[in-house]
């Protein structure tokens, strides 16, 4: 063997061993001031999550602001497991719950960009469960529920945008929700839940209403009969591998879960947290789930996530790979629903929420903004405008008593100088 050869391979046994990616350049880095932020005011937002650990509100974060495609902002605070005493880390593997939903949306538009799928067909053609035509809620009266046929089927479209008529069954208490809540919907895998929605009613007529649901479930079962790969095969192979996302999957491998965070709400005398789900150790996060959860099954880290942003914000490419090509990734950060969406100034996209318009929202981001955020508080943003990426995780539910989001987004653009 030859010396150059030798070098190359012991490169590769290195590699293997660190688990280092071969094909994924890390994003560069560059101080706050040489992409017009100003590091003085980002420190805001170090004050911000300083004061969530002090006050025993969150055990630790992690937040990232990149801009111009270089990191400008990366830090950490707090713990990611208070008992053991274990630091948050850059590399904290967190649940980011419905997050998952915009890489799903994407694996949807990888498809539709083959010609494999079209936006406005029916659901039906691909799922066949669900060619019945469905009851549709229309209401109560004299104290019983009143129902209609459907006069439309649900589309693709319907399902990335919400506006299906499916619904979750936890955020609301009319008959149909409560139909969910006793059917189990997510039990026990992707083919048990269409099976059950093919018996359900409808929440409303398909397109006429917006409503936070299992449809971005329901496109992963799409996913999965129309490119023949389980949806974690079609993840690795089409999202994740091109885009160097290596800590990002439906479960946590034994030797990743140490860097797992565990998921804490608040204690009965809101002083202080204790533990919801003990990430760490619990058996069930090391093994591939049954349920592939396409609107919230992932884990991930702040810097996977952010090659996913970097993605979308540059137009479907990052470093060589090209997952989709711009004019698809404009149809997607276009609002679909009209005013169909509850928050003012806002609209809806193929995955995301889009800023419309300032003078409704009264918000300082730019409009085409897109952002979405997770159930155990995780939450991100793309600026295309700006250049501006903002992501920040942790591990807490219930979590809208802290307002982190916003009160992070807010933060994150005040620092913009130039």
């Amino acid at each position: 063997m030859s010396y150059r050869a030798k070098r190359f391979a012991t490169l590769i046994a290195i590699v293997l061993v660190l688990g280092i990616s071969v094909t994924a350049e890390s994003l560069p880095k560059a101080k706050p001031e040489k992409v017009g932020l100003s590091s003085e005011r980002l420190e805001r937002v170090s004050e911000l999550f300083h004061g969530f650990v002090d006050q025993q509100q969150l055990a630790g974060a992690v937040a990232l602001v990149a801009r111009q495609g270089k990191v400008a902002f990366f830090k950490t605070w707090g713990r990611m497991d208070l008992a053991q005493d274990v630091p948050m880390r850059k590399d904290t593997i967190f649940r980011i719950a419905s997050m998952t939903k915009p890489i799903t949306s994407t694996a949807v538009m990888i498809l539709h960009e083959e010609g494999r799928l079209f936006l406005n067909q029916p659901v039906s053609r691909y799922i066949p469960e669900l060619a019945v035509n469905l009851q549709v809620y229309t209401g109560m009266q004299g104290g019983r529920a009143q129902y209609t046929d459907q006069n439309r089927p649900i589309s693709l479209r319907h399902l990335l945008t919400h506006t299906s008529g499916l619904t979750y069954g936890i955020f609301g208490d009319t008959p149909v929700d409560r139909a969910y809540n006793e059917a189990r919907v997510f039990l026990p895998d992707l083919d048990g839940m269409v099976q059950k929605l093919s018996g359900l009613p409808l929440l409303f007529q398909p397109g006429d209403r917006w409503n936070y649901s299992v449809s971005t479930d329901v496109l992963g079962k799409l996913i999965e009969n129309v490119s023949g790969m389980t949806l974690d095969e079609f993840f690795e192979k089409r999202i994740f591998r091109p885009l160097g996302m290596k800590d990002s999957g439906f479960y946590i491998s034994e030797e990743k879960i140490g860097r797992a965070a565990t998921i804490y709400k608040p204690n009965d005398s809101q002083d202080g947290l204790e533990v919801s789900i003990n990430t760490r150790k619990n058996p069930l996060v090391t093994q591939r789930p049954k349920m592939l959860s396409g609107g919230g099954g992932l884990y991930s880290t702040a810097m996977d996530y952010l090659r996913f942003c970097q993605m979308i914000l540059n137009g479907g490419e990052l470093q060589g790979a090209r997952l989709l090509s711009p004019k698809t990734v404009q149809l997607m950060s276009r609002n679909h629903v009209g005013d169909l969406y509850a928050q003012k100034g806002y609209g809806f996209g193929l995955g995301f929420a889009v800023h419309m318009d300032q003078g409704e929202s009264g918000l300082i981001e730019s409009q085409g903004t897109l952002r979405w955020g997770g159930f155990f508080n995780t939450t991100f943003f793309i600026d295309p405008e700006e250049e501006l990426i903002a992501i920040a995780m942790s591990q807490l539910s219930p979590h809208n008593h802290l307002n982190m989001a916003a009160r992070f987004k807010l933060l994150v653009y005040q620092s913009i100088i130039e």
